[in-house]
């Protein structure tokens, strides 16, 4: 018996480069997404993040549950530059993550060319 619509989570169920940003959303895997990113081994997610929100490790929590996977997180914070809290830096580097703060097209790039090298990299990436 149907059920109607199911709402899931926008979850892409592979890694792929990131293709275009901007207007709100990004470009992957011949599909769009609005809204903002988190590039995981897992795969590429919806992440319910605007520019401006309180970056926190209640925020990178899917980031930190694959943190055996992922050596490198980039994080594009949107259209500047904005540092980390020193908690969040220290919750990921407790789980052997780097972290690199950036612009968001800034992180698409890095993403890109760390992806293209099979590099066990991650990116959480706010929508511009």
């Amino acid at each position: 018996m149907p059920k109607g619509i199911e709402i899931r989570d926008a979850h892409f169920p592979g890694r792929a480069p990131i293709d275009a940003y901007g207007n709100g959303g990004f470009r992957f895997a011949e599909m769009s997404h609005r809204g903002s990113l988190l590039c995981l081994p897992s795969g590429i997610h919806g992440w319910d993040f605007t520019e401006g929100d309180a970056l926190d490790a209640e925020a990178l929590s899917k980031v930190l549950d694959e943190a055996g996977e992922i050596e490198v997180l980039l994080v594009g914070t949107g259209r500047e530059l904005r540092p980390l809290p020193q908690s969040l830096k220290a919750a990921l580097k407790a789980r052997g993550i780097a972290s690199d703060p950036m612009s968001t097209g800034a992180a698409v790039r890095t993403y890109n060319v760390m992806l293209a090298e099979s590099r066990a990299v991650a990116a959480a990436l706010v929508a511009v």
